[in-house]
């Protein structure tokens, strides 16, 4: 059973998402009695949350317009931690665009206690981010409606350009976002070819709700839906490599998005992994900093030969030192 500051968060965000709830609607999807839904009614206008209710069989809930927001209280521990999130959302450009990142921040940084504001200005004097690229950024707006699109469980109108260009308008059922490096992936079932799919975030020109609600049956794991999808990109050279480790510690040095792994015994493992060409894989090999052996292709073994004599005669060639 979840606690009970989990169910009221749990109750204020299904109220959010629908126009009204009937109590046994709410305590259906909540797994509690009706009794524990009025309870919770009550508690949460206790703390400030305008939440209206029409009385007899048909009635229901629903948050009021213009709800007051109760006051945030975080202790010591709290805000720091909230205000270093938001540092680094501003940052690493996690939310697209930093200028929302930043400007929460600085409201938070008004409002800290002294020893909590000193504590950030220490870490700011110290902390010194690499650029980061500007490709692949994503919009808040539609990062937001796409986090909607999925918590209401709408059928959505997806405009979307593809790797080569080319917009396209399609429905789809949302599920879930995924976070995987630099990018966001939307993960949801295309309606026309009934089947679950990713898309580039940062691809999606609109996002349009139909009002068709929708239940997903059996959804798919959605991280392992993005890997796999990663992993089955198509390059123009795909290399084959034998690895002297177990498979589990295989995929630590080569993630899943990245390549197909095989068990070639208890102690070694095949991976295949996708190149624009044979020196762009030699360098990625290079940096695994392990053993390894190409299988093939020659091109990719040679373009690792090449590098390896290169770096070994920039550091002296085997000369002896004075």
């Amino acid at each position: 059973m979840i606690g009970t500051s989990a169910r009221l968060l749990r109750l204020v965000s299904l109220l959010s998402t629908r126009p009204a709830w009937t109590c046994r609607e709410l305590a259906e999807r909540m797994a509690v009695t009706g009794r524990t839904v009025r309870r919770d009614i009550a508690r949460l206008r206790e703390l400030g949350y305008g939440i209206e209710s029409d009385p007899g069989p048909w009635g229901g809930y629903r948050l009021g317009g213009g709800t007051r927001v109760p006051p945030l209280i975080l202790d010591d521990e709290e805000a720091l931690a909230v205000a270093v999130a938001l540092r680094e959302a501003a940052f690493s450009g996690i939310l697209g665009s930093d200028l929302a990142a930043v400007s929460a921040l600085l409201k938070l940084r008004q409002v800290l206690p002294p020893r909590i504001a000193d504590r950030l200005g220490e870490m700011d004097a110290v902390f010194v981010h690499t650029p980061r690229p500007e490709r692949h950024r994503i919009s808040p707006d539609v990062l937001l409606e796409l986090a909607a699109a999925c918590r209401r469980g709408e059928r959505t109108r997806l405009s979307y350009r593809d790797h080569a260009g080319k917009d396209s308008v399609r429905d789809v059922d949302p599920y879930r976002l995924v976070r995987t490096g630099l990018r966001w992936y939307f993960v949801a079932r295309d309606v026309a070819r009934n089947q679950w799919r990713t898309f580039r975030a940062d691809r999606v020109v609109r996002v349009r709700p139909t009002g068709q609600p929708v239940e997903l049956g059996d959804p798919p794991d959605p991280v392992l839906l993005v890997s796999q999808g990663i992993a089955s990109v198509v390059y123009p050279l795909y290399g084959r490599v034998r690895l002297p480790h177990p498979m589990e510690a295989a995929l630590l040095l080569v993630p899943p998005t990245i390549g197909t792994h095989h068990p070639d015994g208890p102690d070694a493992t095949v991976v295949e992994i996708g190149a624009n060409d044979a020196d762009e894989l030699a360098r990625y090999l290079l940096g695994l900093g392990t053993p390894l052996q190409v299988l093939s292709p020659d091109d990719v073994r040679e373009a690792l030969l090449r590098r390896i004599r290169e770096l070994f005669e920039g550091n002296g060639g085997g000369r002896s030192s004075p």
